[in-house]
């Protein structure tokens, strides 16, 4: 079994930064890849970004690329996200999940355990 807990969510105006943090615990995630996820009101929830279990390589979706970055702490076992240039349309609630042993970085469904998430919200 593995645990994950996001933290570091808040309210922040928009061009403001927020670090998520999602901290695992049971079986270690170092031979894993995790993703970030979000879910805004109403919408399904979207791949955000993922990093390899080396930390190597990392994935983003293009609506975030360039101001998030996503890096990993494997003897403490957290992922971060960091968060720059934040706009209103980056509003939900954030999860940080565990891949499978395969699968694509981008699906829901490549994921096994995911966190209760943390509430993002950019006011403009």
């Amino acid at each position: 079994q593995v645990q994950l807990v996001e933290s570091g969510g808040g309210l922040v105006q928009a061009g403001g930064s927020l670090r998520l943090s999602c901290a695992a615990s049971g079986r270690t995630f170092s031979s894993f890849a995790m993703g970030w996820f979000r879910q805004a009101p109403g919408k399904v929830r979207e791949f955000v970004a993922a990093i390899s279990w080396s930390g190597s390589s990392t994935y983003f979706a293009d609506s975030v690329k360039g101001p998030f970055t996503i890096s990993s702490d494997n003897a403490n076992n957290t992922v971060y996200l960091q968060m720059n240039s934040l706009k209103p349309e980056d509003t939900g609630v954030y999860y940080c999940a565990k891949q499978r042993a395969s699968g694509t970085y981008f699906t829901l469904t490549s994921y096994d355990y995911w966190g209760q998430g943390t509430q993002v919200t950019v006011s403009s």
